[in-house]
């Protein structure tokens, strides 16, 4: 092991044989990362399959397990400490208030990314391949001025607040395999703090916003947008009834949730926080599961693999329930287990 890597090489954390391992790991997920933008580019229909309909479909479930093996493999993750791991960044830290608003700007772009799928993403492979590529460069950016994860992964990345949401009540914990030691970059520290929330930080008016918009509108958001159709071909005219079903549902979720939470004691906020975490996934399922395999309400959108004239008739329903009935168990009935994503490197010496 050179001198550098032994700089970062976290070793209370990992024996080499495991750094090395997850080195090897984080590669090969940045090698798939860089093939589907390449497919995107010159094989847009390849590319718009493996991202949108096998690459997204298994990334919630992956948020609920399996939270902090994501948040060591993510290849956009891996690309933003680039800086930070070969001693190219500046490191510097955030404020709180800071924090609050990058938390909150990612909220914002998720609901307003998200709905363009409809009407861009989903049927082009540049412009999908484009947006990836603006997050790639956005966060690389990011990750040559502050420390670690703080900025991006922790901060601006819009899939971060999903990760919150769905991963209180992960699998397992799993090593550190890229801060090789804690900085208290970010406070509390969503990857070393047990059963993390978005409603675990109220620090700022804009955290308390943030914990409100997604958990309270996440679940109708997911429903909204399934009941919108892609539009095979751009259309300027079209692009705002993207957002109105969507909208419409976020809006009555939130309304609900805010209802809820004034109801229910402190003690018991975790567990409403949950319900709207395992409502939000379930939905999902509910509806991209069949649409995978053809028996999705447009015909072709977000079809994998078209087995709708060769599975019974019980197999929309029994899968619907099933994925329901595991997340609400999982996420909600499951004992809270008491652990982080990933365990906490030595802190650095002052």
């Amino acid at each position: 092991m050179s001198a550098t890597e032994r700089r970062f090489h976290p070793e209370k954390q990992l024996s080499e044989q495991s750094f090395y391992l997850w080195r090897a790991i984080q590669a090969a997920i940045w090698l798939v990362g860089a093939a589907i933008m390449i497919c995107l580019v010159f094989f847009p229909n390849l590319g718009l399959t493996l991202f949108w309909n096998i690459l997204i479909p298994i990334a919630p479930a992956l948020f609920v397990l399996f939270t902090g093996v994501w948040r060591n493999i993510c290849p956009l993750a891996t690309t933003n400490l680039m800086p930070r791991h070969f001693g190219l960044s500046e490191r510097k830290k955030l404020t709180a208030v800071q924090l609050g608003k990058l938390n909150l700007l990612a909220i914002v772009m998720l609901y307003t990314i998200v709905p363009l799928r409809h009407a861009v993403f989903n049927n082009n492979g540049i412009a999908t391949a484009s947006l990836i590529m603006a997050m790639v460069v956005l966060g690389m950016i990011m990750g040559f001025y502050y420390e670690w994860k703080s900025a991006w992964c922790s901060g601006l990345c819009p899939v971060h607040p999903v990760e919150k949401l769905y991963g209180g009540n992960t699998m397992f914990t799993v090593p550190n395999a890229h801060c090789s030691e804690c900085q208290n970059c970010v406070v509390p520290c969503p990857d070393s703090t047990p059963n993390i929330h978005p409603i675990s930080t109220k620090r700022t008016l804009y955290h308390q916003l943030s914990g409100l918009l997604i958990v309270g509108g996440l679940p109708g958001f997911i429903w909204g947008w399934f009941h919108v159709p892609d539009e095979q071909l751009f259309n300027w005219n079209n692009i705002l009834g993207v957002y109105q079903l969507p909208l419409l549902g976020f809006i009555v979720s939130s309304i609900i949730y805010i209802i809820a939470s004034m109801m229910v004691s402190t003690k018991n906020e975790q567990k409403l926080v949950s319900v709207f975490a395992a409502a939000g996934v379930s939905c999902y399922y509910y509806y991209r599961l069949p649409a995978l395999f053809g028996f999705g309400d447009f015909h072709t959108d977000g079809l994998l693999i078209n087995l709708s004239n060769s599975l019974p008739t019980w197999f929309v329903p029994t899968i619907q329930v099933l994925t329901t009935g595991f997340f609400f168990y999982w996420m909600v009935i499951r004992k809270q287990q008491h652990r982080s994503w990933v365990l906490r490197p030595p802190f650095a010496a002052k």
